[in-house]
């Protein structure tokens, strides 16, 4: 996805500024993108209401991805085990390893995302479209 920013220049963002895409009951905030970062990675906040489900069982087969928790606790499949992550959990999920996380608790969570290497903001428009069609 291209927009004004590039690689060459400084990104400052404040809380909740970002590029945003609404999921049903998810919220993800995409920070920088690909070409914010010569395609090494992509940055993004999630944030979950309560009691609600992530994005499904699924794994990224060129693709390690990095989540630290923000607020509340999330549950992390990784591979065949869940765990609950509460603020300050920090996780590596390696490309080809299965992965899901949402929300079981009675409070919004956020978790931040490291895509490496970048470019999954890319699928957000139809991902966006999915659960709008799905809801």
């Amino acid at each position: 996805m291209k927009h004004k920013n590039d690689h060459t220049e400084a990104l400052i963002l404040t809380e909740g500024q970002g590029r945003i895409y609404n999921c049903g009951t998810m919220t993800a905030i995409f920070k920088a993108d690909e070409n914010e970062t010569n395609e090494k990675y992509s940055v993004s906040e999630w944030w979950l209401e309560e009691n609600s489900d992530g994005p499904g069982a699924h794994s990224h087969e060129d693709n390690d991805e990095i989540f630290y928790m923000l607020e509340g606790t999330i549950s992390f499949l990784v591979g065949e085990k869940w765990i609950d992550a509460s603020k300050g959990t920090f996780l590596r999920i390696p490309a080809n390893t299965t992965h899901d996380f949402k929300n079981k608790t009675d409070k919004k969570a956020g978790v931040l995302n490291f895509f490496i290497p970048g470019g999954f903001e890319r699928n957000m428009p139809s991902i966006v479209e999915w659960f709008e069609e799905n809801q």
